[in-house]
């Protein structure tokens, strides 16, 4: 009789996640279909919108107080410097609210240099005070005398935006000197005082003699309380003073202390148009193309829309922030 050997049974073997306790298994993954991306029928889609608009406006104004203002600052006083020393050179510099043909100065045209060593200020100054005026720099009333001339020249420059030339105005004190040059030469003045709103007028002057008042933004830059106002007695020999060809009462109310321009809301509207679409079709296109890819395209066309926007509103705000 012959044994036949049997082959056993393979032994069964289970998931090592069932041998487990129950208390030790992992619980199985469950698969969830991806969230559709919103279409412009969902208040999420345009709340997207909404949120690029704003970021842009933020980022925008942020980078244009920070540096774009700066760098617009830095470059025209660039040109203006060139454009006076070639005034002074040919004589052709205005002298008063009329330049040498007889015309009204143009607002924006280079008539001084200031000089604060006290503050370190080195600034070319312009015709006219209006928000435009002043981010190329101090602007000259049109309706006072030029520095160094027989009565009150007053000179308004910016705190904080567009280099913020006057910035430390508030550091001067009683004593300090400040220099000016025009087309009829140097002069000197000397501070005698700082006042803020609502502080005394310093004493009238008299026959003969000069006085220099500069004004800026008072208070915590870009949230101001008032003007500060900064006055100076001339210490060299008064200028011949040309005899004005219109007053205070018929200057435009957009070149007054801390005014603002009203015509500037057309390019606000222009550029905030425009930053409005370019949300719409960045978001659109994002629902295609993927997100890295979008906003590669996005971040910069976002933030020159935003910095033009901004760089437009300026001049609705008051004009010597």
């Amino acid at each position: 009789m012959t044994t036949e050997l049997v082959d056993a049974p393979p032994a069964v073997t289970r998931p090592i996640s069932k041998a487990l306790p129950f208390w030790l298994r992992t619980p199985p993954k469950r698969l969830s279909a991806p969230r559709p991306a919103p279409t412009p029928r969902e208040i999420r889609w345009w709340v997207g919108v909404v949120w690029l608009v704003l970021s842009a406006l933020a980022l925008g104004f942020v980078a244009h107080v920070t540096l774009v203002g700066s760098l617009q600052h830095a470059r025209s006083q660039f040109v203006l410097y060139q454009d006076l020393r070639s005034s002074l050179a040919l004589a052709t510099t205005p002298l008063g609210q009329l330049d040498v043909d007889g015309v009204l100065v143009p607002n924006g045209t280079a008539v001084a240099y200031l000089t604060i060593d006290a503050i370190d200020v080195a600034e070319v100054i312009v015709q006219g005070t209006h928000a435009s005026d002043l981010a190329a720099g101090p602007g000259h009333r049109r309706d006072t005398v030029m520095p160094g001339q027989e009565g009150t020249s007053v000179i308004m420059g910016r705190q904080s935006t567009y280099g913020g030339p006057f910035s430390m105005l508030a550091a001067l004190s009683p004593g300090d000197e400040i220099e000016v040059t025009t087309a009829q030469g140097v002069s000197r003045y000397e501070v005698i005082g700082i006042r803020q709103e609502g502080d005394l007028l310093p004493q009238p002057i008299g026959a003969g003699e000069g006085r220099l008042e500069l004004i800026t933004a008072d208070g915590i830059p870009l949230a101001p309380t008032g003007a500060l106002h900064v006055d100076a007695e001339l210490l060299t020999e008064v200028k011949e003073t040309p005899a004005p060809v219109f007053t205070q009462a018929v200057l435009d109310p957009a070149e007054g202390t801390m005014a603002s321009d009203p015509g500037a809301w057309f390019p606000i509207l222009f550029w905030s148009q425009w930053l409005a679409v370019a949300a719409v079709a960045l978001r659109w296109v994002r629902s295609r193309w993927g997100m890295w890819q979008t906003w590669v395209i996005a971040v910069p066309v976002l933030l020159a829309l935003g910095a033009a926007t901004a760089g437009a509103t300026m001049a609705v705000l008051p004009n010597l922030l």
